[in-house]
């Protein structure tokens, strides 16, 4: 062992000692979860903290399995063949004292030092707190909509059988199939090895050839609000009345943080029937909900790194990023733009940014392949050094074979050197839009740790409980939910400095409703 260096597993006991030594360098797997201890314990981890599973996440982002047996078959270190508990304490020393020599050389080696301490390790620090914390919700109010909804399921199922003609299993592929396409007569789109293919994309496509398509589909929308959303959440809400999410770092592979049990970032927002949900989710008595998110994150990315004049200087003077796009791809004065040649270019403007070709853009926005390439080409046209960006990276891919964030944040792309066109378009795909939404990750996460330092820093009570990809919500006093508002919005806009502005619009309100809409 190393002088003045400690390596200990996640619950190694009498850590409490070591992790509160500033001299010391503490090597371990789950930061997070020492983090958390130490938060409830109400002590600080003072002590340098290196984390091999992430550390070995930067490394390999596309791993399944950072566990002690994978990460020491990866690295060729022979693990400790022992189950008994007496024996943990030395197979953790074992363990961790090479793999953590090894995986530190391979950060150096990357220049990954930075991303690792200065950003995964202190967002374990924030997201451990936040797990601690949870998230008030009201128990009543969701069992009450949960009954609302059942009630208005079970009114669609007599009406579906009423215009069906018969009564069937309405969750069952197979015998909607049945009434759909024999009973019916409704044109088949797609046969699947069992029957008929009644997946949301079929339906949509007919839901003006029969009253009963619409009913199926509000249908499969009601009661995945209802079993998913109410019944799930009502199972998992804590003692203390607040729902505490598991928010994973090891988990994508563009570094965005993920949410499981449950997933509350994925509360639905497309419909108002699923905004309702947000209603539930509220602050404590009190206290306020503050919520800011990032204007055009993504595409601002892509302005920097591209750097495209044209999309820097709309974002420098404000401009309507989609109005200024439409106008180019349109070939019309500004003035001239309608709302719908709006919402087309900024399928665009996103679509780009998601490597999106012409038929899947043609196919989510109403056209034909032939108007979406059109559309590809003139925005690709205005916006030259996007499409240089596009051309360049791919080619800089292939020849690393990886691609990075701002930040030093790698993916690799065997994908690129394959032998099929398909797995080669993907590879391509990702090379294009991976530097992108990876760099966006890493500035909200730089923006995580930052508001948690500043509401340290400056005495005040209020807490970070959740980020959903570009927004972040804070649970305050109301009587520093101005302050609180003011503080989130400079973190989140002066996280890092980019060509074109960040813009963050902050809100208040008692729920994430009020807060968000």
């Amino acid at each position: 062992m190393n002088e003045g260096k400690v390596y200990l597993s996640a619950d190694a006991a009498l850590f409490e000692q070591l992790v509160s030594d500033k001299e010391l360098t503490v090597c371990t797997r789950g930061s997070k979860a020492l983090f958390a201890y130490a938060d409830s314990a109400g002590f600080e981890v003072s002590a340098k903290l290196f984390d091999v599973e992430l550390a070995a996440y930067l490394l390999e982002p596309s791993s399944k399995d950072y566990t002690d047996e994978n990460l020491c078959a990866a690295n060729r270190i022979e693990l400790p063949l022992t189950d008994k508990d007496e024996y943990k304490p030395y197979r953790a020393l074992a363990v961790y004292d090479k793999l953590c020599e090894k995986l530190l050389g391979e950060i150096k080696a990357n220049s990954q030092e930075k991303l690792l301490f200065d950003i995964e390790i202190p967002l374990a620090n924030v997201l451990a707190k936040m797990e601690n914390i949870g998230f008030e919700v009201d128990r009543q109010g969701i069992a009450d909509y949960g009954a609302m909804l059942s009630a208005r399921i079970s009114q669609l199922e007599a009406e579906i059988y009423s215009s069906a003609g018969s009564e069937f299993n309405i969750n069952s592929p197979k015998q909607l199939g049945k009434i759909l396409f024999e009973d019916l007569g409704l044109p088949v789109k797609k046969k699947t090895k069992s029957g008929y293919s009644t997946n949301a994309e079929v339906l949509e496509s007919l839901r003006y050839e029969h009253p009963v398509v619409e009913m199926v589909l509000q249908y499969r929308t009601l009661a995945k609000l209802n079993s998913t959303y109410c019944e799930g959440l009502l199972k998992v809400i804590a003692d203390d009345g607040r729902i505490h999410s598991n928010f994973n770092q090891t988990e994508t592979r563009t570094g965005r943080i993920s949410s499981t049990e449950p997933n509350l970032q994925n509360i639905p927002v497309r419909t108002e029937l699923g905004r309702e949900m947000r209603k539930f989710f509220c602050a404590r008595e009190g206290w306020v909900l503050v919520d800011a998110d990032y204007s055009q994150i993504e595409l601002r990315v892509l302005a920097h790194i591209a750097h495209d004049k044209n999309m820097i200087e709309a974002f420098k003077n404000g401009d309507d990023i989609h109005a200024i796009t439409a106008s180019q791809v349109f070939n019309l004065p500004l003035d001239m733009v309608t709302p719908l040649m709006r919402s087309r270019a900024k399928a665009v403007n996103f679509g780009i940014v998601y490597g999106i070709g012409a038929f899947s853009l043609g196919k989510d926005i109403g056209v034909t392949t032939k108007e979406a390439s059109s559309y590809i080409k003139n925005y690709l046209s205005h916006y030259s050094g996007v499409d240089k960006y596009m051309q360049d990276v791919v080619e800089k891919a292939k020849l690393d074979g990886y691609v990075e964030t701002m930040f030093g944040r790698r993916r690799y792309l065997p994908e690129l050197s394959s032998g099929k066109h398909m797995l080669r378009a993907f590879g391509e795909r990702v090379a294009r839009n991976m530097p992108i939404q990876g760099t966006a990750a890493d500035i909200i996460k730089i923006a995580m740790v930052r508001v948690d330092e500043r509401l340290k820093k400056e005495g005040l009570h209020a807490r970070l409980i959740l980020q959903v990809h570009d927004e972040l919500i804070v649970e305050a006093p109301q009587d520093e939910s101005m302050r609180v508002a003011m503080l989130l919005q400079e973190e989140m806009e002066n996280a890092v400095r980019l060509d074109v502005p960040l813009t963050a619009d902050a809100a208040v309100g008692r729920t994430w409703y009020d807060a968000k809409g």
